[in-house]
């Protein structure tokens, strides 16, 4: 009777594998044929009995039951993305090797980032950021880790930022990859490519040339240079300068770095560490007109006009199309206007007075004539900026040059009529 009771129990777990991998094989035929619904009906009623099956038939379940999922969400479904996710992650637990769960997790992770790509054009950042950490928790890619935290900034949700990104220090994340580049023939701009495959399709097709490979580079500083915003942000200074002080310990010479402990300076108003570290910052790389535009920056909110006007004109020297450095060049020297106005209003009117009126009045003019050709500069390169057409229009009217000032003055009714 033992043998028989044994028996019975073995055709018992036979027969319910045999129904388990009968069912899968339909819902894999209907999947075939586009009949995803069918397909879902199938993988629903396998399901209730796969905790009995072997560890190959559930690996195969559930790989089956991720492609399904996937192909039912379209390209923003991510409710049943999610389910998908969960299937792969457990196929994946299972048996890591699989090669049709390695290609549905690749599957998944292109779907998710696209859907993400759509919501953050569409400023869905939440839901973005949500999609894009689903995807690093499946395909454990930590490029997708970062951009959910890049996502969660975008939507002020400065708490899953944090998360996210103290996450990637602890898994050392610094974004060095080797990148596939190749230059556009029309435009002349390099490109990136997903992979060397890609390039080699896009090199195929002629529109490209001057194939070639290079690291991409780091991005700890900027991640270092967020927590340490949120920080702050926060009121919690101490982490924030925690953070940043370990980071330079360890990288003293790291550019990266030295850039966020700046703009971290920058953030808590140390304009005196500030321009010490764009100094250092500028030995590294004495030709980028930008980082002179930013100490720019750092001078005139320090109060040195004098130095930001200098290193304005020396980001223009680098770089004379540099429309903000000629704009803030122009409003540095315009902020001088304010205590002559106030001088020359205070005046009495005595000879002597009257002699200090007039050498004020042309001290004003002087002035005028010498921002006007940033101005003007920086109205080419900005057409569309009715704030410079405007300063560019009463400077003219102050300096009786009529011809310009009818010009600028015909451009800004212009400009205010298409409003």
């Amino acid at each position: 009777m033992k043998k028989y009771v044994v028996l019975a129990g073995i055709l018992l777990v036979t027969a319910a594998s045999f129904g388990q991998k009968k069912e899968i094989k339909k819902a894999e035929r209907a999947l075939k044929n586009s009949d995803v619904a069918e397909a879902i009906g199938y993988i629903n009623e396998a399901e209730a009995t796969i905790a009995s099956a072997d560890a190959d038939m559930k690996t195969d379940f559930y790989v089956l039951k991720g492609q399904i999922y996937l192909a039912d969400a379209g390209n923003n479904g991510f409710e049943k993305m999610k389910q998908s996710a969960d299937a792969f992650k457990k196929a994946m637990e299972m048996d890591a090797d699989n090669k049709d769960a390695q290609i549905g997790v690749q599957q998944l992770r292109a779907a998710l980032v696209n859907s993400a790509v759509t919501d953050q054009r569409a400023k869905n950042y939440d839901l973005a950021t949500e999609k894009l950490y689903t995807s690093y928790t499946v395909a454990n890619e930590e490029l997708d880790l970062y951009n959910a935290a890049e996502s969660a900034i975008l939507a002020k949700d400065y708490d899953t930022a944090l998360k996210h990104y103290e996450k990637l220090l602890e898994l050392d994340y610094t974004g060095i990859t080797k990148e596939w580049i190749a230059t556009d023939l029309e435009s002349g701009e390099i490109v990136t490519f997903a992979d060397e495959a890609a390039r080699t399709t896009g090199m195929l097709s002629g529109k490209y040339t001057n194939p070639d490979e290079r690291m991409a580079a780091s991005v700890k500083g900027d991640i270092l240079k967020n927590i340490a915003i949120i920080y702050t942000s926060k009121g919690e200074k101490d982490k924030a300068m925690k953070v940043m002080a370990d980071a330079r310990k360890e990288n003293p010479d790291d550019v990266s770095l030295m850039r966020a402990e700046a703009d971290m300076a920058y953030q808590n108003n140390d304009m005196q560490t500030y321009n010490m570290l764009m100094d250092k910052i500028i030995a590294t790389d004495p030709t980028n007109a930008e980082l002179r535009y930013n100490l720019g920056v750092g001078f005139a909110k320090n109060g040195e006009e004098d130095k930001a006007i200098e290193q304005y004109k020396k980001a223009l020297e680098l770089d004379p199309d540099y429309a903000a450095a000629q704009i803030n060049i122009a409003a540095t020297m315009l902020g001088q206007e304010g205590a002559i106005v106030e001088e020359m209003n205070n005046l009495g009117t005595s000879s002597a007075d009257n002699k200090r009126y007039d050498v004020l009045k042309q001290k004003r003019k002087d002035l005028y004539l010498e921002v006007i050709p940033y101005l003007e500069s920086a109205v080419k390169l900005r057409p569309d900026n009715i704030e410079l057409v405007r300063t560019l229009m009463n400077i003219y009217s102050q300096t009786s040059q009529d011809a310009k000032f009818k010009e600028m003055k015909a451009k800004l009714a212009e400009m205010e009529g298409g409003q």
